[in-house]
């Protein structure tokens, strides 16, 4: 194949879809993954079939694009304000599938209220809390007040809270934080959704999300999970403990252009394949597999720096080496198409149908 490419291993992906359905099934969790990941409406198709009971999208722009690919209950977990052309846009999504979003504020209600006013299904509402992460969302003992304030404003509109909703995401700081996330998550979920009914909501959705804690999590008041990345998996997965490499489905494909430099090789894929994203706990801008010793050190737009030992083998000019990306969601979002294979053998190349949605 022509590189670089972003290689997907359909058995892979089809054996972290059954096992992640499975265990949420055995606890009686409802899973709704986050689309983000893969942007694929076959691939949603898939988690469906496996068990998902619908998809999150993080953006109206994704929501379009699969409700128009066929997916019927969408949540979108982000605080929407749906200021100018998006008001429109909200209010025709709304009538093209079973729609849930997310909001923190009186004022984004209201908004999502005056976009949707007069719609013959209104979306669900769920609140965002905080659960550690201090990104969005609001305290989870707050969470019966600003919702009641926000059913007041939104009454015109017919709209109704049904729950809260999280995302832990201090639990990717660290090989050492999952657990601690996991047990904030759950907590502070549950703190919130008892705020809810204390002021005389009922609770129907109590949302945690992300694949380092969901394992963790999927418990006590919780009704869902929405992890993303367990579908492909990345090197940030694996250096947290939260999959193992065998199950790690995606990779990018790069042929070796350059030896000329002592101790160093250089890749076709740059930061406009495997993006920049990185961490503390994993070394370089993603992992070559089968080359224990390279360290990918550098990324300019259209090379990737690989370091070896002095000394050591490398890899030819002309020789295709496979890399494991440090964090798949923006690599995804990043290319035109997904080269499927099974077996090593390309069986297709499907749409990043979402790809560049972002607001």
């Amino acid at each position: 194949m022509d590189t670089p490419a972003v290689v997907v291993d359909l058995d892979v992906v089809e054996a972290n879809l059954t096992a992640m359905a499975g265990e949420m099934r055995s606890r009686g969790i409802a899973l709704r993954p986050h689309a983000k990941t893969h942007k694929s409406i076959e691939l949603a198709r898939m988690q469906v079939a496996a068990g998902a009971v619908g998809i999150t999208v993080g953006t109206i722009g994704e929501a379009e694009v699969f409700a128009a690919g066929g997916i019927r209950d969408i949540f979108v977990a982000y605080p929407v304000g749906p200021f100018g052309e998006k008001a429109a846009r909200l209010r025709a999504l709304a009538d093209a599938c079973d729609l849930s979003v997310g909001f923190d504020s009186v004022a984004g209600m209201a908004a999502v209220a005056a976009a949707v006013r007069g719609v013959a299904r209104p979306p669900r509402l769920v609140l965002e809390i905080d659960s550690g992460g201090h990104r969005t969302g609001v305290a989870p003992g707050l969470a019966g007040a600003v919702a009641l304030e926000c059913r007041a404003a939104g009454s015109v509109a017919g709209l109704e809270v049904v729950g809260v909703f999280t995302h832990a995401g201090h639990g990717y700081a660290g090989p050492d934080a999952r657990d601690d996330a996991a047990e904030q998550e759950a907590a502070a979920l549950g703190e919130a959704a008892a705020s809810l009914v204390a002021a005389g909501i009922r609770v129907s959705v109590v949302s945690a999300g992300s694949t380092p804690t969901a394992l963790r999590s999927a418990r006590g008041a919780v009704t869902e999970e929405r992890p993303g990345t367990y579908i492909f998996g990345d090197a940030i997965q694996v250096r947290l403990g939260s999959m193992d490499v065998g199950a790690v489905a995606l990779t990018v494909a790069a042929t070796v252009v350059s030896t000329a430099v002592d101790g160093q090789f250089v890749v076709d894929a740059g930061a406009k394949i495997l993006s920049k994203d990185t961490a503390a706990y994993v070394d370089g801008y993603g992992v070559i597999l089968g080359w224990p010793d390279a360290r990918l050190v550098r990324t300019y737009d259209y090379h990737g720096v690989a370091e070896v030992p002095s000394g050591s083998a490398r890899p030819a000019v002309g020789e295709m080496v496979s890399i494991m990306p440090n964090h798949v969601c923006p690599v995804v979002n990043l290319v035109d198409e997904l080269v499927m294979v099974r077996s090593r053998k390309v069986v297709g190349r499907w749409p990043v149908d979402a790809r560049g949605r972002n607001g």
